[in-house]
């Protein structure tokens, strides 16, 4: 299966014959499950998934394809990235490791280099590295301190367009949370947001006059219709709880509209009464969480000389019992935030599952980097295998998740529109002319 066009049929309508498929995913099938696994056949008919069988029920004399148990899973939802800060490590690394050495880094790094030639090169690698890993759909966010929101969202739009259908984008503006009461600045970012049909965001922290800071927030969403996507609480002091406050005040202003909180880990911190207090408040606020493993177990509770004893994660699993929607994603690629990672939910997945316990069971975790994505950000188009869907699959050699998950799975087929694609990963010499090399 290590060469996806010679594999996959060439035929307009066929049969991937075999296949084991994550349930949670799958729409329009009813069949036993083991460990949240089901047994089919998938017709794929131009470009469209036709049916999905139980094995040896799809029409027979088509051209066929059989997986041998294999799994199938539909492309992937990133949703909480930094497309506009990967891959300068090499010309800025984070001497500490740490979340300050991370600010200082990137603060440099941006006001030195980041022109809309530099944002858009490493933009354009990091998309072509998740498309061929079987990404379709991602959020960035954008910093977005004056000048730079401009230069970012303007390359961001035509980033956008360019790649529609291939892989879907959106962007959150991301600026400190103080800086909303600059009336001045704050109006023409939000400007350049409705511009560019981009969200709300910020990196809000404990503040005088966060109850009227986020009011604001609330209120100008409402005016101009935008959703919200908030960095919050991304620390391991216990003190630190804006979360409940966010909660609250989403309440408070009756807002209607998406709100998602990333990170939020200072939760994990909390003593059981309050934690369960704020959790309940999430839910009843109908905030979205999404937690990042990778980088905050890089990020946090770094000490030097020192081994960590945090685990920089949210309390996934109570959030999850409560109601909330969950996922986890990518966040930062090769930059002072993180000095790894190539936006690959197979590694994230895989990652998220030992670092936060997605297992035993694990029936519906697939749904983390799917479906449960897909609907935070309202494209339920993605991250589901459905009848009369779009064939954006991902195929692997793996049977069953003990092989899924303890192999990188480097020799998938990524198929769109019912046909494979070139998996070849961008070359990192290609950043050379940008990181001074």
């Amino acid at each position: 299966m290590s060469n996806a066009v010679a594999t996959l049929p060439a035929a307009k309508r066929f049969v991937l014959a075999n296949a084991t498929l994550p349930d949670i995913c799958v729409d329009g099938i009813e069949a036993p499950a083991c460990e949240g696994l089901i047994s089919a056949d998938i017709v794929v008919a131009e470009g469209k998934v036709e049916a999905i069988l139980k094995p040896g029920e799809a029409p027979s004399g088509l051209p066929s394809t059989d997986l041998r148990n294999g799994m199938v899973w539909p492309t992937f939802v990133d949703m909480h990235t930094h497309l506009d800060k990967g891959h300068i490590w090499d010309r800025k690394p984070n001497p500490t490791g740490d979340f300050i050495g991370a600010l200082e880094a990137v603060k440099a790094d941006r006001e030195a280099r980041w022109t809309a030639e530099d944002v858009k090169a490493r933009m354009e690698f990091s998309l072509r590295t998740a498309y061929a890993h079987g990404t379709s759909l991602i959020r960035t966010h954008l910093d977005s301190l004056a000048p730079q929101h401009r230069i970012s969202f303007e390359v961001f739009a035509e980033v956008r367009d360019a790649w529609a259908g291939k892989v879907d984008l959106q962007a959150a503006a991301l600026f400190p949370f103080d800086q909303i009461t600059d009336e001045a600045f704050f109006k023409d970012l939000v400007d350049v947001i409705v511009a560019h049909k981009g969200l709300l965001g910020g990196v809000t922290y404990l503040m005088p006059g966060l109850d009227e800071k986020l009011d604001i927030l609330f209120r100008t969403a409402t005016e101009k219709g935008l959703d919200i996507d908030l960095h919050v609480d991304e620390t391991q002091d216990k003190e630190t709880l804006t979360l409940k406050t966010i909660a609250e005040a989403k309440i408070r202003n009756r807002f209607e509209g998406s709100v998602t909180v990333g990170h939020c880990c200072s939760l994990a911190r909390q003593d059981d009464d309050l934690a369960k207090h704020t959790i309940d408040l999430v839910a009843e606020a109908g905030l979205s969480v999404v937690s990042l493993p990778m980088c905050n177990m890089y990020l946090q509770d770094r000490v030097s000389g020192r081994t960590p004893r945090q685990r920089g994660v949210t309390l996934f699993h109570e959030l999850t019992t409560a109601g909330v929607a969950t996922a986890v994603s990518s966040d930062n690629t090769r930059d002072p935030f993180y000095a790894y990672g190539d936006l690959d939910p197979v590694e994230v997945f895989r990652e998220a599952v030992r670092i936060i316990h997605l297992d035993h069971p694990l029936d519906t975790a697939a749904r983390v980097v799917t479906r449960t994505p897909a609907d935070i950000l309202k494209r339920p188009d993605h991250g589901r295998i459905a009848v009369g869907g779009k064939a954006d699959l991902v195929l692997f050699s793996a049977r069953r998740w003990s092989e899924f998950l303890s192999r990188p799975q480097a020799d998938r087929i990524v198929m769109r529109n019912g046909m494979g694609i070139d998996r070849s990963l961008p070359d990192y010499r290609e950043l050379d002319p940008l990181l001074g090399v």
